[in-house]
């Protein structure tokens, strides 16, 4: 029997809203998957032939461009930072509809003109996203890396500014932080290592099927 073709689904936010649309596309995993509590990353489905794995948003793609995994869901904004070459993103599955934005102190914002910006210190984990950015717009951009927490560097003196995803804007709000500017919008891509693309042929008929339901 040959190798199920695996597909990696972020956990978080993206999760609950995948599960719908990998159900119009024919494919239901069993109950664990859907359970934020599970500690399992690998899942079976309805079809003998496709897996599932469950890993953070940011390794979808680097799962899928390695060809540990054929096809995933992974935001644009993954995509950006990344720029995989391996990697074909040929449909555009309309679910985890955020933005990568600039944002500050509330104080610092009552003062504050982007347009004047010459230099900015910001804490991100989108330092490629970000640097290209402010660089478009002859701002130098100093980038501190960080993984998580993003809000609490301008309170304790790390960066005066943060570029993040923001969907609600209502951690921002809870941190004292406002938005200034938007980078970019972001939704959420199927993406298809382009080997697998060649060489499985269960690989186009799941794209055409996530087209499909997409279109629904």
């Amino acid at each position: 029997m040959a190798d199920p073709i695996i597909i990696a689904v972020p956990k978080g936010r993206i999760l609950a809203e995948a599960l719908p649309l990998l159900a119009a596309a024919g494919i239901r995993p069993e109950a664990a998957f859907g359970d934020e509590n599970s500690r399992a990353l690998r899942f079976a489905t309805d079809r003998a032939n496709i897996e599932l794995i469950r890993v953070r948003a940011f390794d979808v793609a680097t799962f899928v461009a390695h060809g540990a995994a054929q096809l995933g869901i992974v935001g644009s904004d993954v995509l950006a930072e990344f720029g995989y070459s391996e990697l074909y993103a040929p449909v555009d599955l309309g679910i985890g509809h955020c933005r990568l934005s600039v944002a500050e102190p509330a104080a610092m914002a009552q003062g504050d003109d982007p347009r004047g910006w010459s230099h900015v210190r910001v804490a991100t984990k989108y330092p490629h996203v970000t640097a290209a950015h402010f660089a478009r717009r002859g701002v130098e951009a100093e980038c501190i890396k960080l993984n998580g927490a993003m809000e609490l560097a301008p309170t304790l003196g790390l960066a005066p500014r943060i570029v993040d995803l923001v969907s609600s804007g209502r951690t921002l709000k809870e941190n004292g932080l406002v938005e200034i500017e938007t980078i970019m919008t972001v939704t959420s891509r199927l993406v298809v290592n382009r080997a697998a693309m060649k060489t499985r042929a269960e690989v186009v008929p799941l794209v055409e099927a996530f087209r499909a339901a997409v279109a629904e």
